[in-house]
């Protein structure tokens, strides 16, 4: 049977050089990546709490990039992330089944260990109370 539940990612660009500017071009590289993805959606994280007289376009989190796909593109999207994510420093939330999973990778080798961790927490079952 085909996994077609939704599973949500978000994934924050955490690189302390990184200013601004830096961290949009990185969610620009996703979004513009992601246009050749099977995604439900995928885009920018609205600011909950924008500062107060900012413009009502401009009120995203900087460097936060979201999408949700279905269970049955799993193995597609990790693969997006390695070859993406490679040697960034950032955190990536994943959101299935009403669980939630949050990782931190600043090296090919975290983001690996990171990714295998979602892949995982995705595939486990939620435990039934």
């Amino acid at each position: 049977m085909k996994n077609t539940s939704h599973i949500k990612f978000t994934i924050a660009f955490t690189d302390p050089d990184f200013d601004f500017e830096d961290r949009d071009k990185e969610v620009q590289n996703l979004l513009h990546r992601a246009k050749d993805l099977e995604v439900i959606k995928a885009g920018r994280v609205p600011d909950p709490n924008p500062p107060e007289g900012a413009k009502a376009m401009g009120g995203f989190l900087a460097g936060v990039f979201a999408m949700e796909v279905l269970g049955i593109h799993l193995k597609e999207i990790l693969d997006y992330l390695r070859d993406t994510l490679s040697n960034k420093a950032i955190e990536l939330e994943v959101e299935a089944d009403g669980r939630k999973l949050k990782v931190k990778a600043a090296d090919q080798a975290q983001l690996e260990i990171a990714i295998q961790a979602a892949e995982k927490f995705i595939k486990s079952k939620p435990m039934e109370s």
